[in-house]
């Protein structure tokens, strides 16, 4: 249990110095990141960036109805090409996470880049986050024996670090002001994550637990894979649906060592109430493409409280809208 009064701060280092120089290693990365409000968290991800041993040749950041995105990204940038694009909310109101992601890489791409890292906004990454994921790519296109299992030539390879999640900091105190270093032992490892080596990568054995807070691929594995299906709008469900079509193109998912990223703390619920439309919504979508529910343990919790329902049909449905199709039995009964 997380000590409430969050961890022990040494005192505050001096202020890092951003890195001077790019990697001259082969192709240009940049890095992709979809942001609405979080201004503080996308601050400190720059922070972090600035920090790489590797800096990123571009940064794509994609405002989702956030007009302060633009600011905030170019105040705190470093010495890489910025670019901003909008994106307004989608049906009713939802924020369109797969659709900005998608945007995110076109841009990227137009820009030369043919790499690209896609880093949530809530994400700090560790100063050799972009150096290893560079070096990883650029090896599983040199197939390199130090990456296994190297599959089918051409086929897609997503790479996929660490993310451990930071603890809250006191009122007043600020990741900051530890330094970047020091965030790496104020988290343990994620649990349903496997913990490599710094040097190490292991082949995923279920895509289910593909998510999109930190992940890499050349821009010709995305296309191969097609990018995230927008019809999955608001949160939720995307990143397994992505997980299935890196599987479905004949892809890998490979888990890298290394590539940290430390997770910033935010409030949020359990489950996700707040979400519970988008949720419902793309849970059936997902359904009725895979044959199989995602997300049934918030599901089931949604039931429990009476926010969710399975219709006649087995598809499910909030308590307040009608039934959004499906198909796909399942073990509860009808509401």
């Amino acid at each position: 249990m997380t000590d409430p009064t969050g961890p022990e701060l040494p005192a505050r280092p001096p202020r890092e110095t951003p890195r001077s120089g790019r990697s001259g290693g082969k192709g240009t990365l940049a890095v992709v990141t979809i942001v609405h409000g979080r201004h503080e968290h996308l601050e400190r991800q720059l922070w972090g960036l600035r920090q790489q041993r590797r800096l990123p040749d571009a940064h794509v950041i994609v405002a989702m109805d956030d007009s302060r995105v633009e600011t905030v990204a170019r105040e705190h940038a470093g010495s890489w090409e910025v670019h901003v694009a909008a994106m307004g909310r989608r049906n009713g109101g939802h924020l369109p996470l797969a659709a900005a992601r998608n945007l995110g890489v076109d841009v990227a791409a137009a820009a030369g880049a043919d790499r690209v890292v896609l880093l949530d906004v809530d994400c700090i990454p560790s100063a050799g986050l972009l150096e290893r994921y560079a070096g990883v790519l650029r090896s599983d296109e040199d197939n390199s024996p130090d990456v296994p299992d190297p599959g089918v030539v051409g086929s897609p390879v997503v790479l996929a670090g660490e993310v451990a999640y930071l603890p809250p900091m006191p009122p007043g105190r600020d990741y900051r002001d530890l330094g970047l270093a020091a965030l790496t032992g104020l988290a343990p490892p994620h649990p349903a994550r496997p913990v490599l080596g710094a040097d190490e990568t292991r082949p995923a054995q279920d895509l289910r637990l593909f998510w999109s807070l930190s992940f890499a691929l050349t821009v010709p594995s995305w296309r191969a894979v097609g990018g995230f299906d927008e019809g999955y709008v608001g949160y939720g469900g995307e990143d397994t649906d992505f997980g299935q079509r890196v599987g479905a193109a004949g892809g890998r998912l490979l888990w890298v060592g290394g590539a940290l990223a430390h997770h910033q703390h935010h409030p949020t619920a359990s489950p996700p109430v707040q979400h519970v439309h988008d949720i419902v919504a793309n849970a059936n979508r997902f359904a009725e493409r895979w044959g199989w529910w995602p997300m049934e343990g918030w599901l089931e919790a949604f039931a429990a409280q009476g926010l969710a329902c399975r219709s006649a049909d087995g598809s499910w449905r909030t308590s307040s809208a009608p039934s959004t199709g499906g198909g796909v039995s399942g073990r509860r009964p009808p509401c």
